[in-house]
């Protein structure tokens, strides 16, 4: 408490050792954060098991320490509670431990700054966020720079190495700390606008779009990267237009949940758009619906992975938890296919000549060499293009599924999760599963079982269970974001004419697999 910078976290420590609340002081102080998908991410409180400005403070001097330094690192950050104080307090960290530190000119979406990264030559990169998170969260996530990782997120040894820098910080009130802010030119903003607009393929523009940020920092890019595009301005859901840390009119400012997209959807139907697109609130994913039907991400995937491949010929990749369609799409167009650990670090190394990655969170790459990341306002334009080539032809983004679905076969997707409030659960399950793992699911022998722990092949090893079944697979593994343990379905159903038979009778095994899987975990 004495070395904690912030007197607000100081008296909410206070308080929980005044009034004796043994088991919430314990949770805080179980252990620190630790390094998951590129970096840190949990609650906003006070401790060391939580986001606050003592372990902002610890990760971005253990970050200088890792560096050196003499080097140049970009922050970002976005609108959540606390975002541009912790994106400050790394500012001053760096500075202080003699590194360059540039910080974004204002609150805006992570694409925009894993860009900066390489178009400032920086050696690395902070983006303060937790994306599509609980507004009781936020995060911090880091990209290395230079020719080794040009500008995509950390990966294993150097997030291992952080963390022993910041294990090795003393106290944080000796911490030297710069004392003025430096901020990058709003020229940074400008060069990715005008490179993502770039990005498109035709020219086709004739499409009409509902647009929703989820109350985050994706609007006013998005709209900017469109007009310089010759799109007409999307319509922009009122309620959700502009951000705001508490994301009111939803309970979760993420796509994928249930009602997020509804009042786009509204909006979408009142005003006679074509398509609707949402981005979470860092804009770094794109959703979207048609005709009110919310399109999946491994859908997503494919239409827009088809329409790169139409214009461009290079390697693509997707992740273990991911359709196995991408690979059917990649063998049609003759290019070669590359399969990943979850997440857009691995993604992002696929392969030299990577054109096209995705994974089936609503995370789309559609122009590696302009962010080493997933993008969703980049996504967002080219879904839009290939909706108004649609158009002209009388058709949609869901008749172009059908026709792909003809040619190489349903591949239908669904996903369980399970949220739970003692992550210890997860680990109990994920050895249960280890110990006695089922035979078959939903009544279908299970072929093979894959412990990418045991058997990671060419992948590095990874906390991942693959059940193997015939046109078919369920793919197990904790999130690496939130406490919440994650199963992905598959199943595959050939088509004869009209995909609607074969749609029902992809549900049907889908919800007997979701039944037979969460059975099977049993949480």
């Amino acid at each position: 408490m004495q070395d904690d910078p912030d007197p607000h976290a100081r008296a909410e420590l206070t308080r929980l050792l005044d009034a004796s609340d043994e088991p919430e002081l314990v949770d805080r102080f179980r252990a620190p954060l630790s390094f998951g998908t590129a970096g840190i991410r949990g609650r906003l409180r006070a401790g060391p098991n939580g986001m606050n400005r003592a372990v902002v403070q610890r990760a971005a001097a253990g970050l200088a320490a890792h560096l050196g330094p003499g080097r140049t690192v970009v922050v970002g950050y976005d609108a959540r509670h606390g975002s541009r104080r912790f994106a400050h307090d790394t500012a001053a960290v760096l500075t202080g431990a003699a590194l360059k530190a540039l910080v974004l000119p204002r609150a805006l979406p992570t694409p925009i700054l894993a860009f900066a990264v390489r178009h400032l030559d920086a050696d690395a990169g902070v983006m303060v966020t937790a994306s599509h998170n609980p507004r009781e969260d936020n995060g911090y996530k880091v990209y290395l720079g230079g020719p080794e990782h040009a500008g995509a997120q950390l990966v294993s040894p150097a997030d291992a190495e952080i963390e022993r820098c910041m294990q090795a910080v003393g106290s944080l009130s000796e911490l030297p700390k710069g004392r003025s802010i430096e901020l990058a030119s709003e020229d940074v903003v400008d060069a990715y606008v005008q490179a993502t607009a770039g990005l498109g393929l035709t020219r086709e523009r004739a499409v009409r779009v509902a647009y929703t940020p989820l109350h985050g920092v994706g609007r006013e890019t998005l709209l900017h990267v469109f007009a310089r595009a010759g799109f007409a301005t999307p319509v922009v859901e009122p309620s959700q237009g502009a951000p705001h840390p508490d994301f009111p009119t939803v309970a979760f400012p993420n796509p994928e949940e249930p009602g997020a997209m509804d009042r786009a959807i509204a909006l979408g139907r009142e005003s006679g758009a074509d398509l609707v697109i949402a981005n979470d609130p860092d804009a770094d994913r794109c959703a979207v619906a048609v005709d009110g039907r919310i399109l999946r991400g491994d859908e997503l995937g494919a239409l827009l992975a088809d329409h790169v491949l139409a214009h461009r010929r290079g390697l693509v990749a997707t992740t273990i938890v991911s359709s196995s369609m991408l690979s059917k799409l990649a063998a049609a167009h003759g290019v070669p296919y590359a399969e990943t650990l979850t997440g857009f670090k691995w993604i992002m190394r696929a392969g030299e000549g990577l054109v096209f990655g995705y994974e089936e969170a609503f995370g789309f790459a559609v122009g590696p060499e302009v962010v080493r990341d997933k993008d969703g306002i980049s996504a967002a334009l080219l879904i839009a293009e290939l909706a108004a080539g649609l158009r002209t032809r009388g058709a949609t983004l869901l008749d172009r599924l059908d026709e792909l679905a003809r040619e190489h076969g349903l591949h239908a997707t669904d996903q369980y999760a399970v949220r739970v409030a003692d992550v210890a659960l997860i680990a109990s399950a994920m050895a249960r599963l280890r110990r006695a793992p089922p035979l078959e699911l939903a009544g279908r022998p299970v072929k093979r079982v894959r412990d990418l722990l045991e058997d990671p092949g060419e992948l590095p090893s990874a906390d991942v269970l693959v059940f193997e079944l015939d046109a078919g697979r369920a793919v197990v593994r904790p999130s690496g974001t939130e406490p919440k343990l994650k199963a992905y379905l598959e199943t595959v159903v050939p088509v004869a004419d009209d995909p609607s038979d074969a749609r029902a009778s992809a549900a049907r095994r889908l919800a007997d697999l979701r039944e037979a899987v969460a059975s099977a975990l049993a949480l």
